[in-house]
């Protein structure tokens, strides 16, 4: 067991927070100096109320890039691919709607999301060729911003980009290059890259809330298209996931001395980034497959992860050799991670994760620079001043806002942080508090807006 953990202590406060957030169950691992403690609460699915275990399997989401980000690496370790070499030079045929882009884009504006190219890959199948369908399906796909000016996170498309390049130089397809470069050489018996892989009887079943009376159902997704494979469908436990973070610790070592990549690849990973527009809800800087955070000082790395009722966190804290991570079977929402996570690293005596900026209602603001119509495929916001506030509506689609028990327009208040960023309160007791970057001025204008790690652009008149 990890020194100073009262485990007695964490499991009961966490399971308070279970209570709380009406969250089915939870996984969580502590790696630190090398030992993981690990434990589950809850059940793995409210209907049968079978318990969830250490062994509990649960779907990790878009922590899966980090997973893909590692084993691209290896390539560029073992000099196959270079992070700034042009993606045409390993696919031949890539082309996008910007000639310039589809010219000069390279692997590293993939992993840190700086591409800019839009999500608009259609319907690409389920079959073993879906990476080079979705390449085939872009050639018409428009920029969403120009290649390299800002930070605007792909869901599915960059990361699947970077598998069908792994697919051309390794001679297979992405889910056995996993298992070859990744799963086997750590030792994993549990982490997988395909749902039909997972064995039911330790699967968690994903749950949604939408609502505090109603409380969890099962999720009517059980998991997300292969299309978001390497973007979003390893499978793992909590402690797997913490045998995979160990890696970063240790300059590329796994916990039984095998090296899966050079000191400099993980340095590369994690030294490598560009900013983040909104740098508050996750952190400043987006490295190789990782975020970056600043908790008062201390470099924290990081990665999140959502399923249509499942979610990950993963925390790597170099300076205090730790890392955190928790899977669950719903939400889980930032307030109830951050409870949790809180409540472990105060126990190790560790840094703990800082609240949200608070608002200053004295700044003086042209609140006409901000006003517009912000989006991109998929998604919608209004921003617009009245009485001297500034207010954001995001427009759902009629069948997500019938999924979630949502009005089809939801409007926000905007309270300013700064000339660039705003708290995004809700009045819904099921959301936490969000942030927003409104930035980028040009003719006294904003040109776009940045919320959970998405960037939409000001809509051309």
């Amino acid at each position: 067991m990890a020194k100073g953990l009262d485990i007695t202590r964490i499991k009961a406060r966490t399971a308070e927070f279970l209570a709380e957030y009406q969250v089915p169950s939870v996984a969580i691992g502590i790696l630190q100096d090398g030992e993981i403690t690990d434990f589950a609460l809850g059940v793995k699915e409210l209907s049968t109320r079978e318990p969830a275990t250490t062994d509990t399997i649960y779907q990790c989401g878009s922590l899966s890039k980090t997973w893909t980000a590692l084993a691209f690496m290896q390539l560029v370790d073992e000099g196959k691919v270079g992070l700034d070499e042009p993606v045409r030079t390993y696919l031949r045929d890539f082309r996008v709607a910007d000639p310039e882009v589809s010219a000069e884009v390279t692997p590293r504006h993939l992993l840190n999301h700086t591409n800019g190219i839009e999500e608009d890959y259609g319907d690409p199948g389920e079959d073993d060729d879906v990476y080079e369908r979705m390449i085939a399906n872009i050639t018409g796909a428009p920029q969403v911003h120009p290649l390299g000016h800002t930070h605007g996170y792909s869901a599915a498309l960059g990361y699947a980009i970077l598998a069908r390049v792994m697919e051309v130089i390794d001679g297979k397809k992405w889910d056995d290059i996993m298992r070859d470069r990744l799963f086997g050489p750590l030792g994993l018996t549990s982490t997988t890259s395909r749902h039909e892989q997972v064995a039911p009887n330790r699967a968690a079943t994903g749950h949604i809330i939408r609502s505090v009376d109603e409380g969890p159902i099962v999720s009517p997704v059980e998991h997300l298209p292969r299309s978001f494979g390497p973007g979003g469908n390893v499978n793992s436990t909590a402690r797997e996931v913490l045998t995979m973070a160990h890696v970063f610790l240790n300059e590329g070592k796994t916990p039984n001395g095998t090296r899966i990549a050079a000191p400099e690849i993980i340095r590369e990973m994690m030294e490598s980034r560009v900013p983040i527009p909104d740098p508050y809800m996750y952190g400043p800087e987006w490295a190789l497959g990782l975020i970056v955070c600043d908790w008062h000082g201390e470099t924290v790395y990081a990665h999140d992860g959502s399923t249509i009722g499942q979610n990950a966190r993963l925390r790597i804290l170099p300076d205090s050799n730790l890392a955190i991570s928790m899977l669950a079977n719903a939400g889980p929402r930032d307030s109830f991670y951050k409870k949790v996570f809180n409540v472990i690293l105060a126990e190790l005596g560790a840094v703990t994760i800082p609240e949200l900026p608070k608002s200053d209602p004295s700044r003086s603001l042209d609140l006409s620079r901000y006003e517009g119509t912000y989006g991109r495929l998929g998604t919608h916001y209004e921003v617009t001043a009245e009485d001297g506030k500034l207010s954001l509506t995001f427009a759902l689609n009629p069948m997500e806002a019938s999924f979630l028990g949502k009005p089809e327009r939801v409007t926000y208040e905007l309270l300013p942080v700064s000339d660039t960023h705003f708290l995004m309160p809700s009045d819904d007791p099921l959301e936490d508090t969000q942030t927003v970057a409104i930035y980028d001025f040009q003719n006294g204008a904003a040109q776009y807006l940045h919320t959970n790690c998405r960037v939409n652009p000001r809509a051309r008149q």
